[in-house]
C-alpha cells in the first residue's frame, strides 16, 4: 500500500536520533509519546527574540551575512510530496520556521534561535532541520507559502552570561550572541529522506534505543501487566 508519510522538521532532527522506534510508531501508527511538559519561559524566550529581531538589518544577526533584513517569522512551511525511484511511499514536509531573512538580492535564509551555548556539533545537527525548512520553501505543495532561492541557513545562539538591574529596576539578562552557518545540501537531505522511508515502509517497527526512556517504560508495564 503506498504512504505519504507526514513528517515534522524537528521530529527529523530530535525524535529520529533519539529512538528510531519511536519515530516509526508516531508517523506509521499515529501512536505518539505522552505529551511533556514544556516549560512556559522557553515559550517565551523564544517570542521576545522573534519580536525583537523583526525587521532590524541582517547584520544584527551577524556582520557576516549580505545586506537584507529580517522579513518573516513564524510561518508555516508544507512541501510538495517527495518521492524516489525506488520506493513505492513518499513523504512530504510540514513545521513552522523560526525566522528567515531577505536579502538585498531577492535570495533569503532561514534562521532558528536557540537560547543555549554554542557547540560546533550544533550545526552538523541542526542542519537536517534547517534544510527540511528550506527545501520546504523552495519546493512548496501547490498553493503553499515559498520562497526562493534560499542561499543561508544558520542558528543565532544566545548564552545568557550575567544578570543587571535595569533603570526601573527590572532585572535583565545579558547574553553572548554567536552566529553558527550551517551547510545547505539538497542532495545529502533527499539522501536521508530515502533513508527515512526505508524505515517507515518496514512493516515492523524498528528495534527500540536500549536508552529511550519512553520505550523502557512501555516494555515495562507489559512485562508487569500494568
Amino acid at each position: 500500500m503506498e504512504n505519504n508519510y507526514k513528517l515534522s522538521p524537528s521530529d527529523l532532527t530530535f525524535l529520529w536520533d533519539e529512538c528510531r522506534r519511536c519515530f516509526y510508531l508516531k508517523v506509521v501508527r499515529k501512536f505518539n509519546r505522552p505529551s511533556m511538559v514544556f516549560p512556559k519561559i522557553f515559550s517565551t524566550i523564544d517570542l521576545l527574540m522573534k519580536d525583537f529581531f523583526y525587521e532590524l538589518p541582517a547584520d544584527e544577526i551577524s556582520p557576516e551575512l549580505p545586506p537584507g533584513r529580517v522579513a518573516y517569522a513564524s510561518k508555516w512551511v508544507y512541501s510538495e510530496s517527495i518521492s524516489f525511484p525506488n520506493r513505492s511511499s513518499s513523504c512530504y514536509i510540514r513545521g513552522i520556521f523560526d525566522t528567515v531573512l531577505e536579502f538585498d538580492d531577492g535570495s533569503f535564509a532561514v534562521v532558528d534561535f536557540k537560547t543555549t551555548k554554542p557547540k560546533p556539533e550544533h550545526i552538523s545537527f541542526y542542519s537536517r532541520q534547517l534544510n527540511a525548512y528550506s527545501y520546504s520553501l523552495e519546493n512548496p505543495n501547490p498553493g503553499k507559502f515559498s520562497l526562493s532561492p534560499i542561499t543561508k541557513m544558520g542558528l543565532l545562539c544566545v548564552e545568557p552570561v550575567s544578570m543587571n538591574r535595569t533603570e526601573n529596576g527590572n532585572l535583565a539578562y545579558e547574553g553572548d550572541v554567536t552566529w553558527l552557518e550551517c551547510p545547505k545540501d539538497d542532495n545529502s537531505f533527499l539522501d536521508f529522506l530515502d533513508t527515512v522511508l526505508a524505515v517507515l515502509d518496514s512493516p515492523d517497527p524498528p528495534m527500540a534505543n536500549p536508552n529511550c526512556g519512553f520505550c523502557q517504560y512501555r516494555e515495562n508495564a507489559r512485562q508487569t501487566g500494568f
